[in-house]
């Protein structure tokens, strides 16, 4: 494992902004784009999870999607207020986000272009599943599978979290990065569930890191804002031909594990894996699981 190449990170221009990447393994071998959830920095694709892919002929790319981490931050569009989003929860408002899926779908595209990459293996995690499943309804021949991990079809008739736990998420992430910390650790736990040890001091760490790199709680709001204005894709990914996977935790507090079932059934074809005990983290003890389940689905592609 030592010896895949991490190549550093870099910004390269794509849909009229900057997006920050890096990548492991050989430039020259098949592509593998990672896409990271809402509020969530590339670097929560863990270099031992990217090394994994890579090690079996590969390029793994993950990248900070915009107003995240070191890519662009769109900070002169206003985020929604806390009464909207509320409003949006209760009556089903649009909020009138100023980009959406479709937008973020289309960094994702640029980026391939400027890598010079006409297709790629396209995984995406929560958010990131929803903006893969985006690439392919709108660019299938730029995608030569599709992995969904714990995400969903964008259908509001589906199951959502529990009352309580949504009460506790709803909770305005604080502005003061030392509390910051503390409140990612919480959400952390929540998160992740009760079956796999919670590993304290990686968590921490990766906290600590994220928020070094680029703390930005607006840019935080805007995807959110951008994942609740976006239409349902169920009809669209009818339609689908790209060979797709779908991965969902069973004890998933955030997209329950229906989101994963119903995005199978829409997806002509998919295959799908549940994981008992899996909650809305990629736990370290799934990793070689998880990944030969993406590698398998590939070579069969």
């Amino acid at each position: 494992m030592n010896s895949i190449t991490h190549h550093p990170e870099q910004l390269v221009a794509a849909n009229n902004l900057h997006i920050n990447y890096d990548s492991f393994g050989d430039k020259s071998h098949p592509a593998i784009v990672l896409i990271m959830g809402l509020a969530t920095q590339m670097i929560y694709w863990d270099e031992q999870f990217c090394k994994l892919l890579a090690s079996q002929g590969y390029w793994v790319i993950r990248f900070d999607n915009r107003d995240n981490g070191k890519s662009t931050w769109l900070d002169s569009i206003p985020p929604p207020t806390s009464l909207a989003l509320l409003t949006n929860a209760v009556f089903k408002r649009p909020l009138g986000a100023t980009y959406l899926l479709s937008d973020m779908m289309q960094d994702t595209v640029g980026l391939l272009d400027a890598l010079q990459l006409e297709s790629a293996h396209i995984v995406g995690a929560s958010m990131g599943g929803m903006i893969a499943q985006e690439i392919a309804i709108h660019h299938p021949h730029r995608v030569k599978s599709l992995t969904s991990i714990m995400s969903t079809t964008g259908n509001r008739k589906l199951p959502k979290p529990s009352a309580a736990f949504s009460f506790k998420m709803l909770k305005p992430p604080p502005k003061d990065v030392d509390k910051a910390v503390t409140y990612g650790m919480h959400v952390w736990r929540m998160i992740q569930g009760n079956y796999y040890p919670f590993d304290q001091p990686k968590v921490l760490g990766l906290i600590t890191r994220a928020l070094q790199r680029g703390f930005n709680p607006a840019g935080n709001t805007r995807q959110l804002a951008a994942i609740l204005d976006s239409p349902d894709r169920t009809e669209a990914l009818n339609t689908l031909t790209v060979p797709s996977l779908i991965l969902h935790g069973e004890d998933d507090p955030l997209v329950l594990v229906a989101c994963g079932y119903a995005t199978a059934k829409a997806i002509p074809n998919a295959k799908i894996k549940t994981y008992p005990g899996m909650g809305h983290t990629i736990p370290s003890q799934l990793y070689a699981d998880i990944t030969q389940q993406i590698l398998d689905h590939i070579k069969a592609s």
